[in-house]
């Protein structure tokens, strides 16, 4: 199906460290702050709305204004479904993440196409109450990904990586040793804390989401020099988010100004719950129906 640029509205999450700069970076116009109330509770922060050009867009900060919302703690359904409620079509969402890999420099950016789950105890999903089975395989936009990798091959002095699995541990305390060093064998690239549920959540709701990581510093695993202080490790760290996250903006800059491609190209996360949906759809109740109406109600019109 193809959408005119009127009807694409990206939701952008900004994550540890990014909300103040990576907002403020967008600075987008006819602003409006908009507090949302769900039934999952309101999200972690007020929404700002406006436009980006001619690209209408909702900014969401992940931890909260002070971001006082440790990862687990996140209300990741109320955010999700605020962003839809809000006419969202696709997520752009940025965070920070560890590096697994030695070519993975800390300050670089990577278009995410992979995840690992490790979280546990996180509400997962909306239907708490119907067995809906979605799709999960390929869980970022490939259509939102050529979007982004479009976007970046116009950037200079950014070395961004195209492809990398997220490994998404609980925390909020970071990995032992062993645990980053088994996330290596296991395949994953990245390690973080936030890409879960999400990803997920966002693809129940029907919205075509993609992940921008910011490694910034490589985990664990690699064992850092004993004559350097934590307090210059810490320097390191934020100087490294730093870079990463003025890199971001580009990235996003440089593709919001070009959103041909989503609306040319449908995302399979737009027809998520067609063929998702097991339960009788005659024995839901009218209720539940019409509490998750923003997500699910185009099902039960017909």
């Amino acid at each position: 199906m193809h959408r005119m640029a009127s009807e694409i509205r990206i939701g952008i999450i900004g994550g540890t460290g990014l909300e103040e700069t990576l907002l403020g970076g967008v600075d987008p116009q006819g602003a409006k702050s908009i507090v949302c109330d769900t039934p999952f509770g309101r999200p972690s922060s007020p929404i700002i709305t406006g436009c980006c050009g001619d690209v209408s867009i909702a900014l969401l900060s992940r931890h909260g204004e002070g971001h006082l919302l440790n990862p687990a703690a996140i209300p990741y359904r109320a955010n999700i479904y605020a962003l839809k409620s809000l006419g969202c079509t696709h997520i752009v969402a940025f965070g920070a993440a560890g590096s697994l890999r030695q070519e993975i420099a800390p300050g670089d950016l990577v278009i995410c196409d992979q995840l690992i789950d490790r979280t546990a105890g996180r509400e997962r999903t909306f239907f708490e109450h119907a067995a809906v089975h979605v799709e999960f395989a390929e869980p970022f936009c490939p259509v939102m990904r050529r979007w982004l990798v479009a976007a970046a091959a116009k950037l200079g002095g950014v070395t961004i990586h195209c492809s990398g699995t997220y490994v998404c541990m609980e925390g909020p305390s970071f990995s032992t040793r062993a645990e980053s060093n088994m996330h290596r064998q296991w395949g994953g690239d990245l390690i973080g804390m936030t890409a879960l549920p999400e990803a997920r959540l966002a693809r129940e709701a029907e919205i075509a989401y993609a992940l921008v990581a910011l490694p910034t510093d490589y985990d664990c695993w690699r064992r850092r020099d004993d004559s350097v202080d934590e307090a210059s490790l810490l320097t390191e760290i934020i100087a490294n988010l730093t870079k990463a996250t003025e890199s971001s903006i580009e990235l996003l800059s440089a593709a919001l100004h070009n959103v041909g491609l989503l609306g040319d190209e449908p995302s399979p996360a737009h027809d998520a719950l067609r063929l998702a949906i097991w339960s009788d759809k005659s024995k839901i109740q009218r209720g539940e129906i019409d509490r998750l109406r923003v997500l699910w109600g185009r099902y039960f019109d017909s």
